[in-house]
């Protein structure tokens, strides 16, 4: 075996620490994007290709194996046999123990293809978008027999990573769609993708969570651990995969640190400012440090958002809403640290592209923010 066989890759289509989408049988707030696909089907207006949009972490990939389940799961069209037609279905449950649902569970349905990321050129990782052999591979999969009831399903998880080669190879075969196969393309930015694209599916948007359901979601998620899922939801714009993002690497902790660090703004607590910046630092702390920068930009624009619309109603660290009355009393206020919040947003994304040093770009955005508190 080679040493590139030895390496075992992420799946790209999965947040580290959640249930693979798969595996998830139940879709919490977005009925209204389940109720328009199933109005399509029950009616006989169904679209080969669907686009399924919205921000990332509200669904859509558990809307796609959904919808997958459901289709793979209805019996074959013919004409209601003896005892007439089918009663439609009401909604896209599925039986858990249909064989169908059993083997996608087991990652070995035979009717669904997952165009996703693969290995990049050595195989020593993924690659950063997906490029056209795997689309070929799709190709292959096309080909073949249909299996139970002639359908077949084709993920695409996501379309926004399709480089220009790739994309251009599933426009043919959304241009041709093959008989019975149906397209689900998860998209986060859709106006990113091609236009002949897009005007060839029909588009589910799904919304972002509301405090209810996010609450329910992350229950279900997490097994029923004890969240705060009221900071959660805030902090997370409503995205679940965003939140399991903040519960796997201490978010609201390190959101915590942040309001208890400006609170004593214009003084900045330098031991506790260094202490910080030195926690994100090494190769182990990539991903904290990723989350940290976007913690910073987050507070800055809730902090603008308090000049105009007043303090959050829900905070995201005890103190916050105080916090934000203290620094951001005005519009006038709102307009400098919605400048700032632009300004070091611009600087991280650099920093981050450059490698700058983790920890000095940090300790330079805490004394630039200190700066704009004085």
């Amino acid at each position: 075996m080679s040493k590139k066989d030895d390496i075992e890759l992420p799946d790209p289509t999965q947040v580290a620490g959640a249930p693979h989408p798969r595996d998830t049988m139940r879709l919490v707030g977005q009925t209204r994007a389940e109720a328009g696909f199933l109005e399509a089907f029950t009616t006989g207006r169904m679209h080969h290709g669907w686009m399924l949009t919205g921000p990332r972490g509200v669904g859509k990939a558990t809307l796609a194996w959904r919808i997958a389940r459901f289709l793979l799961t209805q019996p074959p069209e013919d004409g209601g046999g003896l005892f007439g037609a089918p009663t439609p279905p009401a909604s896209l449950d599925t039986d858990p123990e249909h064989p169908v649902c059993r083997r996608i569970h087991a990652g070995s349905e035979p009717g669904i293809f997952v165009l996703k990321r693969g290995a990049n050129a050595t195989g020593s990782g993924l690659s950063q978008d997906i490029r056209v052999d795997e689309v070929r591979k799709l190709k292959s999969f096309l080909h073949l027999s249909a299996t139970e009831g002639g359908r077949r399903i084709v993920i695409v998880d996501s379309a926004d990573e399709m480089n220009t080669q790739a994309a251009n190879a599933l426009l043919k075969l959304l241009e041709e769609p093959p008989a019975r196969v149906t397209f689900l393309l998860i998209s986060h930015q859709p106006a990113g993708l091609l236009p002949t694209i897009r005007s060839r599916c029909r588009e589910l948007r799904l919304d972002t969570l509301a405090p209810d359901a996010m609450a329910e979601a992350l229950m279900a998620a997490e097994d029923g651990a004890d969240l705060n899922t009221a900071a959660l939801a805030t902090l997370s714009g409503g995205s679940v995969g965003e939140a399991i993002r903040l519960l796997n690497l201490d978010g609201l902790a390190s959101f915590e640190k942040l309001v208890a660090l400006f609170s004593t703004l214009p003084q900045l607590d330098r031991v506790r400012a260094l202490a910080l910046a030195d926690s994100i630092t090494g190769k182990a702390n990539e991903a904290r440090y990723d989350l940290l920068l976007g913690l910073i930009e987050l507070f800055l624009a809730r902090l603008a958002r308090a000049g105009v619309a007043g303090p959050p109603p829900i905070e995201g660290a005890a103190g916050e809403a105080k916090l934000a009355a203290r620094l951001c009393p005005d519009a006038y206020a709102a307009m400098k640290w919605a400048a700032l919040h632009q300004r070091l947003g611009a600087r991280a994304r650099h920093g981050r592209g450059v490698n700058l040093d983790p920890a000095a770009l940090v300790m330079d955005m805490l004394l630039e923010i200190t700066a704009a508190a004085s």
